[in-house]
């Protein structure tokens, strides 16, 4: 950082961020308070341009988010941002003070002093591209669909479970259109024996439902019914229509979020990267996709949480932010080594499923997996090693531009 005339440490908050300027050399040169608003993030531009007096490439930040408004507002600005993890500005905290003491000014002088100090330990932000920032949102999007899809599916069944059990034994997803529109169709026991057999094979036919037949269906519905207290039904099945109108919609938006993440990955194949192999044919969406487990939203977790990783074509990298790669601790005679939890939980989430799909579909993973698990391994071991070495696949891919090859030996094997 030979280049930075000043040093600004940014203390974050929800209402109040608070910055503290060093020069170069570690003198103060000055600290204040700015409100969280479109007029307290200009101020504080302004701020720190005039307090310094260096031009904004010149002036490096630290802050302890990597996102944000805060963020985002002063790299437009110009300004060198440099994130590090909390924990670690907790450990530079000591260098100041061994007592606990902590409030907002102090934070932000650490953050600035140990900017200078220790620059290589602070990770060095890039403006994301616009479409990977849209790619990044629609992936968590979709998430936490998937998620409230459960927990909807979770609260139909519990009600189902409470007044007409025979229809938890239709499917093993209990948010399946179909089980829905047969809900809709035959809510109590009492319409399954007025339902006629014609009405049920419409709806399974429209369905493309060939496990049950109408007549066996409905025989399964018109099994003897649990006794239940008067009025359960009446409320059960008032609860079940608040539910499943909730759950239709959240279904039609995964729907929508499954289409804005393959629009997206396609249009990341557009967008220039350095490290690409001269002549090569194949872009990186359809390098990743190429991979056995590699879906629409594990493609997308890939390409926005471990965007910069993937550029880079960093295998360690993207091992330590998936949480594949274990952590050593060694004292003395103690020797320990635990799974790793500092990483995004996003993309390790992302790389686990993965892994797991590609057990089932690809032969040398499913090797691999069955060798682990006789050494003793449990399953999320032996899935985070298979991680480990796809994530190791993929950036040479990446790498050569190649496509994923079934039918390739291994060179461990070979």
């Amino acid at each position: 950082m030979d280049h930075i005339l000043a040093y600004v440490g940014v203390d974050w908050a929800s209402e109040t961020h608070y910055a503290y300027a060093l020069d170069a050399h570690g003198s103060k040169l000055g600290h204040r308070s700015f409100a969280h608003s479109g007029d307290g993030l200009a101020e504080l531009s302004n701020w720190i341009r005039a307090t310094t007096g260096a031009e904004p490439h010149h002036i490096a930040i630290g802050i302890e988010v990597p996102h944000g408004p805060v963020v985002e507002s002063l790299m437009d600005a110009g300004f060198q941002v440099h994130a590090v993890n909390p924990k670690q500005l907790d450990r530079f905290r000591d260098r100041f003070t061994m007592a606990g003491a902590k409030d907002d000014r102090l934070d932000a002088y650490v953050l600035a002093d140990a900017l200078r100090s220790d620059g290589r330990l602070y990770r060095h932000l890039e403006p994301m591209h616009p479409t990977i920032v849209e790619l990044r949102e629609w992936s968590r999007i979709t998430e936490d669909l998937s998620v409230e899809r459960n927990r909807l599916a979770n609260r139909f069944r519990h009600q189902l479970w409470r007044y007409y059990p025979q229809v938890l034994d239709l499917a093993e997803d209990w948010s399946s259109p179909w089980v829905l529109d047969l809900w809709d169709l035959i809510p109590t026991p009492e319409k399954a024996k007025r339902t006629r057999s014609a009405t049920v094979a419409k709806l399974l036919y429209k369905s493309r439902v060939r496990k049950w037949t109408s007549e066996t269906l409905l025989a399964h519905l018109q099994r003897t019914p649990i006794t239940v207290a008067p009025g359960v039904t009446e409320a059960c099945v008032a609860h079940c229509q608040i539910i499943l109108a909730r759950l239709r919609l959240v279904l039609d938006q995964i729907k929508i979020a499954m289409k804005q993440l393959e629009r997206l990955c396609a249009a990341v194949a557009d967008l220039p990267h350095e490290q690409d192999a001269v002549g090569r044919t194949h872009c990186d969406p359809d390098i990743l996709r190429s991979l056995p487990g590699v879906g629409p939203i594990v493609l997308a977790a890939l390409l926005s949480e471990g965007h910069d990783a993937v550029v880079r074509r960093d295998a360690s990298a993207l091992r330590a932010l998936a949480g594949v790669v274990p952590v050593t601790r060694r004292s003395g005679k103690q020797y320990t080594v635990v799974m790793r939890k500092a990483c995004p939980r996003r993309l390790r989430t992302a790389v686990y499923h993965w892994a797991r799909v590609a057990v089932l579909h690809d032969c040398h993973s499913r090797v691999r997996y069955a060798s682990l698990r006789k050494c003793g391994h449990s399953h999320a071991r032996a899935l985070r090693s298979i991680g480990s070495r796809l994530i190791g696949v993929a950036c040479t891919m990446l790498r050569t531009g190649e496509l994923f090859d079934q039918d390739r030996i291994p060179q461990a094997i070979s």
